[in-house]
């Protein structure tokens, strides 16, 4: 799978930090460094001002190795915003008065070696989002449904390579039509139905929310290896039949259930019950 413009988000000290994959190796969010080491409210402010002073005593080399990449912002939109590799992030930190300056460049180094093994071996990747799930104390067979996705969505994001679909913006669009057919609402009307800012939509699904997102995906990639679409406008109609047919699978579940598939539970107010409860 090329994961390239896709967003992570890694946990330092319980804060947030985009990463995305870019040249092969992790690019972090310099904004989100500096909000997780200084506190600050006004992280681009600061991220501003510490720029003009490494250049002014000569660390231009700093801002050269500075990429605009586009990752998720907090309204699930793709902004472009400064990112830096381990090696540039480390030269910035520097700069920065903070205790916390010394644990993050351990946390660096950690995962800076980690892409590495990844790369020498892909496997370890899955096995580090199933202990990662697995930490969070999610369900084996919640992680079992969660790891069949990732797979599913990968072999659709191939497929749409091969169709000369660009990742990015047109993914996204191609993704939306599948939601949209599957559950009525896009991927972003369905975060703010689960009242979700910058985490991962699957991560928060029921087990049959889950099921019947796979099953969307699933068709969809069916359908365009069948088809082999040439344009993207003929890529999206697929991909709206594709959803089409989970969301008509849905809806008949719903019928025999007398319920609603589509929940606004999350997992983070599942895992504040729990805390509550212990």
């Amino acid at each position: 799978m090329n994961q390239e413009n896709e967003t992570k988000i890694a946990l330092f000290q319980n804060k947030e930090i985009r990463k995305i994959i870019y040249k092969n190796e992790w690019w972090f969010s310099i904004i989100d460094i500096i909000e997780t080491l200084t506190d600050s409210e006004r992280s681009r402010k600061y991220w501003n001002d510490l720029k003009t002073k490494l250049t002014n005593e000569g660390y231009t080399e700093v801002s050269e190795k500075i990429g605009q990449l586009k990752m998720e912002a907090t309204d699930g939109k793709m902004r472009e915003t400064d990112c830096a590799n381990t090696e540039t992030i480390l030269r910035i930190v520097q700069a920065i008065p903070s205790p916390k300056v010394e644990s993050l460049k351990r946390w660096l180094a950690k995962v800076g070696y980690e892409r590495i093994q990844e790369i020498e071996n892909p496997e370890l990747a899955t096995k580090r989002t199933r202990a990662l799930y697995q930490a969070k104390g999610y369900a084996e067979g919640w992680i079992e449904k969660r790891m069949r996705g990732i797979e599913i969505r990968e072999e659709l994001t191939e497929e749409w390579g091969k169709r000369g679909v660009k990742e990015g913006l047109e993914y996204g669009i191609l993704t939306a039509e599948i939601s949209k057919a599957t559950f009525g609402m896009t991927p972003n009307e369905y975060k703010k139905h689960k009242s979700l800012k910058r985490e991962n939509l699957r991560d928060h699904m029921t087990d049959l929310e889950l099921i019947f997102d796979m099953l969307g995906e699933k068709v969809t990639t069916e359908i365009s290896q069948q088809e082999k679409p040439e344009t993207f406008d003929k890529n999206k109609q697929v991909a709206k039949r594709g959803g089409t047919v989970a969301g008509n699978a849905r809806k008949e579940t719903e019928k025999e259930l007398g319920r609603s598939i589509i929940s606004d539970k999350n997992y983070l107010k599942e895992e504040e019950s729990r805390k509550q409860l212990n």
